[in-house]
């Protein structure tokens, strides 16, 4: 089962070295149907993707940060389409900062939780070894 992109807690980025990647990549790195890509390239002005001599489009690293921003507004906030652009519409840079943020907060959140379960491991009572002619067991074995 796929893990929603708020439980994994990353921002899918893209490779330096790669300038442009290709509709399925993107949609792989959010989890959506190519579908949907191309529709929300339709309803926001901001997703221009380069399309080569064939047709296909060809994302840059700003388009998948865009499109970052509408999932984080329409899947993870869950506004309308209409909300999504008037929040875009409205300020652009307040609607980056907060979505950074709330990407580092949960990025931090995921540290934090691997932080605990290594201490919960660490805490938890081990079986107290036995010897029994030379050899050392577990009381579990015995």
């Amino acid at each position: 089962m796929k893990k929603p992109l708020e439980q994994e807690n990353h921002i899918p980025s893209a490779e330096p070295e790669k300038l442009y990647y290709s509709i399925s990549e993107v949609a792989a790195m959010f989890e959506v149907n190519a579908s949907l890509i191309r529709f929300w390239e339709k309803e926001f002005d901001i997703i221009k993707p380069r399309k080569n001599a064939k047709g296909n489009r060809l994302f840059t690293q700003q388009d998948i940060d865009n499109i970052a921003l509408i999932h984080h507004f329409v899947k993870e906030r869950r506004l309308t389409l209409e909300g999504a652009r008037q929040k875009i519409k409205e300020n652009r840079d307040d609607a980056e900062h907060n979505f950074q943020m709330v990407q580092s907060l949960k990025k931090l959140r995921e540290m934090l939780m691997e932080i605990k379960d290594h201490i919960d491991e660490s805490l938890t009572p081990q079986p107290p070894l036995q010897k029994r002619g030379g050899d050392m067991l577990l009381n579990s074995e015995r």
